[in-house]
């Protein structure tokens, strides 16, 4: 009766981590997704600035 507790709490201490390493998973794949889409919209915002142009060409000595 004992291998056959300790077989029960082993399979459940597997199913615990591995849905805490799906949540951590799918939580990364969310802030990918967010910084993903902030950075597309922030290049499109500052595509139409022209406080970040560098000089089209070098200055004359």
């Amino acid at each position: 009766m004992y291998e056959y507790e300790f077989q029960q709490l082993r399979a459940a201490d597997l199913i615990r981590r591995a849905d805490h390493e799906r949540q951590v998973r799918e939580a990364a794949l969310a802030r990918r997704a967010a910084r993903r889409q902030a950075a597309e919209s922030s290049a499109e915002h500052e595509s139409h600035s022209r406080r970040f142009r560098r000089p089209g060409s070098a200055r004359a000595a």
